[in-house]
C-alpha cells in the first residue's frame, strides 16, 4: 500500500513530533507499505522518510521547485518529483497514494488534510483518511467541524470520512481497513460545496 503522510516541516517544533514521524515511518516500514511524503528532508517530513527507509521502506518524494531551490529536498528519496508548484505537488501526491494519514503540523498540513477530506466526502474517492494526534492538537477543529455540522454547514457523515486517532497502531488499523464508498446524493452534494 503507498501511504501519503502529510505532517510538519516546522523545525521550531517540540521534539516529542520528530518521534512521532519517526514511530510512523517505522511501522510503516514493519508493515511493507511505501511512504509518499512531501519530499522535504527538514523536520516531521524528514524523519518519516528517514525512519521508513532504515526500516527497508520505499519512500517517493513529491517537493515543488520552489523548495527544491531552498536546499531542502529529500535528496535520498528513492523516487523525488518536483513540481511546479503545490498544487499540482497535492494532485501527484493524491494520485500516487492508496490511503492518506495526517499527523500534527501547520496551515499547509490542514490545507491537505481539508482538500483529501472534502473530496472523501463528496465521493471523489474511498480512500482511508486517518488523523493521529496524541496530544489534541486538532482538538479544536473538530470542535470546529462539529459546530458547523450543528449549525447545517455539512453532511450529517462528514465524520464517517475520517478517522480520529491517538496511537501509531490505532492509526495504521484504520489506514489498512477497507473502506465503503460515500456517495452523495445531489442535495447533500450541493450541502458539501456551498460557501
Amino acid at each position: 500500500m503507498f501511504i501519503c503522510v502529510f505532517l510538519a516541516s516546522s523545525q521550531k517544533i517540540d521534539n516529542k513530533y520528530l518521534v512521532l514521524a519517526e514511530e510512523v515511518g517505522a511501522e510503516l516500514a514493519r508493515r511493507g507499505h511505501t511512504l509518499v511524503s512531501g519530499g522535504a528532508k527538514v523536520s516531521c517530513m524528514g524523519a518519516v522518510a528517514r525512519a521508513a527507509r532504515a526500516g527497508g521502506a520505499r519512500t517517493i518524494g513529491v517537493i515543488p521547485q520552489a523548495l527544491v531551490d531552498i536546499e531542502v529536498s529529500d535528496e535520498a528519496s528513492d523516487e523525488l518529483i518536483v513540481t511546479t508548484d503545490m498544487r499540482e505537488r497535492k494532485g501527484v501526491m493524491d494520485a500516487r497514494s492508496d490511503a492518506f494519514l495526517v499527523l500534527p503540523g501547520g496551515i499547509g498540513t490542514l490545507e491537505e488534510l481539508f482538500e483529501i477530506w472534502t473530496s472523501r466526502t463528496i465521493g471523489l474517492h474511498d480512500k482511508p483518511l486517518v488523523l493521529l494526534d496524541p496530544w489534541g492538537v486538532y482538538a479544536p477543529l473538530r470542535t470546529l467541524v462539529e459546530g458547523m455540522h450543528e449549525q447545517g454547514f455539512t453532511r450529517p457523515d462528514v465524520f464517517d470520512a475520517i478517522s480520529w486517532t491517538t496511537t501509531v497502531e490505532e492509526a495504521f488499523r484504520h489506514l489498512e481497513k477497507t473502506t465503503t464508498h460515500l456517495v452523495p446524493s445531489a442535495e447533500e452534494l450541493g450541502e458539501a460545496t456551498a460557501g
